[in-house]
């Protein structure tokens, strides 16, 4: 038996996710995307998995260049995620006219105030129904400040850094 996609939905809607931006390219080919469906792979070599819907323009260029950077979002940066969540109409190179950018040195965009910015090689790429799972190879990291945000319930939340 298989559930209705509007179950599934709302099932998954209450999934706490992480929000990052999924980008490529290089000045007028750069792309993104607002993504929750990223995470943790192995260590061994580090690596991470990123799921893109295959009717993306970002997904495209990912196959192109084969390379992605992930940043996770802070909580002053949920306009930024819908943003490239489309909910402004920005397509493209546009998207990234909000939001203070820089470039990883292997060229790939960086979002200056992510807590968490990672620039991977694609290793592998798995065709799963509506998306592309992508495997990266984590080649460079930068660690910053923040607290991050999740979605869950059709809602931004504001994680607190914890102290250990």
């Amino acid at each position: 038996m298989t559930i209705s996609v509007p179950t599934f939905r709302a099932a998954m809607s209450q999934f706490p996710g992480a929000v990052t931006l999924i980008c490529t390219g290089t000045g007028e080919d750069r792309r993104g995307i607002t993504a929750t469906a990223v995470c943790s792979v192995t260590d061994s070599p580090p690596s991470l998995l990123a799921c893109v819907n295959r009717a993306s323009g970002t997904r495209e260029a990912i196959v192109a260049n084969g390379r992605f950077s992930v940043m996770l979002l802070d909580t002053g940066a949920t306009e930024i995620a819908r943003h490239f969540a489309g909910a402004t109409g920005a397509t493209g190179a546009a998207k990234f006219a909000l939001g203070d950018w820089e470039t990883f040195p292997c060229g790939l965009p960086m979002l200056r105030t992510a807590p968490v910015a990672l620039a991977c090689a694609v290793t592998e790429v798995i065709e799963v129904g509506s998306h592309s799972v992508f495997i990266g190879r984590i080649e460079e990291a930068r660690l910053g400040e923040g607290a991050a945000v999740v979605y869950a319930g059709s809602a931004f939340h504001g994680l607190a850094r914890l102290a250990g």
